[in-house]
């Protein structure tokens, strides 16, 4: 916890459909209507998707926030927000208009069937960590060391900035 009683926690957002720009921007619009504080998003990445590779090119960003929600209630409030923008669970690393995952909540260490906070694949994709190591260099990932460390040793996925933070 933090002096103000909030929980820091940090978050990718990413999409592939529609309006990916507008649908990020839309998802941290919802999330402060909701009542989280966000106090610093990253820069504008784009990336080749992985997994289900016959798809379009994903945008990716990190974005730090302040709750007092339980991890529960918050995963509970991002799977309404991306249920509200119309994504549907079709295909596993599918296409989707919006991806809403926490990463870290505080130092929790969390594995149970709905959540496992360090997020399950923080470790192995450069579409997640380049844009938190933009934000936090020496983060720590409980059970893996500084976020910074990690990112040479994740696949490229030919990322690519986007713009930066003030711009979208």
């Amino acid at each position: 916890m933090t002096e103000r009683g909030k929980e820091r926690v940090w978050l990718s957002l990413g999409g592939n459909l529609g309006g990916r720009w507008e649908n990020l921007r839309r998802a941290l619009s919802l999330m402060r209507e909701k009542g989280l504080e966000i106090t610093r998003k990253s820069s504008l990445y784009e990336s080749e998707p992985q997994g289900y590779e016959a798809q379009g090119r994903f945008y990716n960003a990190a974005a730090e926030l302040f709750t007092q929600l339980s991890p529960m209630q918050l995963l509970r409030l991002l799977q309404g927000i991306e249920s509200e923008m119309g994504r549907v669970r079709e295909t596993r690393w599918g296409p989707r208009v919006i991806d809403l995952d926490i990463l870290l909540f505080g130092e929790r260490v969390i594995s149970s069937p709905e959540l496992v906070i360090p997020h399950y694949a923080l470790r192995e994709r450069s579409f997640v960590l380049m844009p938190l190591v933009e934000l936090e260099p020496n983060l720590l990932i409980p059970g893996a060391g500084a976020a910074a460390r990690l990112l040479p040793l994740c696949p490229s996925l030919g990322i690519r900035k986007v713009c930066g933070p003030e711009e979208w």
